[in-house]
């Protein structure tokens, strides 16, 4: 038989039935999920706690290595290409280069909260010697009440909220004078309609003179660029290398779109 004339359904007709829509969960199988979700979440702070402890020492152990190589943590700072993003104009570029060494504090209580402390040598544009973010850790009414287990975990560890739990400090720069004060001459610019993201980033230096840091910056230094620092500065770091099949593709890459470099790109994820 000819099926000539007729019409076929569109994906949205009304005559279609989505075969997923009838997916349903009691309460007993949600209440298992969400338990598997927090021995999960359990498991995964414990392994992250326990490499954070092992990896300190060796973190200790690479420190004055780093530091005696010049322009180190500028170059591992600049290689990362969304920290980059972040210190475009050069003036930021050769204040870095004054610095001698980044560090890293986890907080003893909640390990998935840190200081940065940026350690610079005598510079022309401030006098500080130490540029210290502090993403200070502020805990729940539980963690007065609630005992941890063997490996330190309590139950209020398990809904630890960034947005919630932790609260970005922000510390004055002592600038030599207004020509080298980098965050007048590139402040952070906001929206008109509100928008919490600014839409101009301006100075990196802002990061340390504004407590919030919208484009979260610090924890982008803290879980990529320092424990990677050393491939960072080689360039061998693979996460964030876009130039990976270049040497493959070359002939095609006057065709192709060029990155725009004025878009921030998405956040990285917190880990939480």
């Amino acid at each position: 038989m000819s099926n000539k004339g007729v019409k076929r359904a569109s994906p949205g007709a009304s005559g279609e039935k989505n075969p997923l829509g009838d997916v349903e969960i009691g309460d007993e199988e949600a209440q298992k999920l969400q338990g598997i979700q927090k021995e999960l979440a359990r498991t995964e702070l414990v392994l992250e706690r326990r490499a954070q402890t092992q990896l300190l020492p060796v973190y200790e152990k690479r420190r004055p290595i780093l530091k005696g190589i010049p322009k180190f943590w500028a170059m591992a700072l600049m290689n990362h290409g969304m920290f980059a993003l972040h210190a475009q104009h050069n003036s930021d570029q050769v204040a870095l280069t004054y610095l001698e060494e980044v560090w890293l504090t986890r907080d003893q209580k909640e390990s998935r909260c840190f200081t940065l402390e940026f350690h610079f040598k005598e510079n022309p544009y401030f006098s500080n010697s130490v540029l210290i973010k502090e993403y200070r850790y502020i805990p729940p009414p539980a963690a007065d009440t609630q005992t941890a287990d063997a490996d330190g975990v309590a139950p209020y560890m398990l809904e630890f909220s960034w947005e919630r739990d932790v609260v970005p400090q922000s510390i004055k720069i002592d600038w030599k004078e207004d020509s080298k004060n980098l965050t007048k001459l590139h402040p952070r610019v906001m929206d008109d309609d509100g928008d919490d993201m600014p839409a101009e980033g301006g100075s990196f230096f802002n990061f340390f003179e504004h407590a919030d840091d919208p484009f979260d910056v610090g924890v982008l230094i803290a879980n990529d660029i320092f424990p990677e620092a050393i491939d960072y500065f080689l360039g061998t770091a693979g996460g964030d290398d876009i130039d990976s099949d270049e040497d493959e593709d070359s002939e095609d890459d006057e065709n192709e779109e060029e990155i725009d470099l004025e878009k921030p790109r998405p956040k990285k994820q917190k880990k939480a």
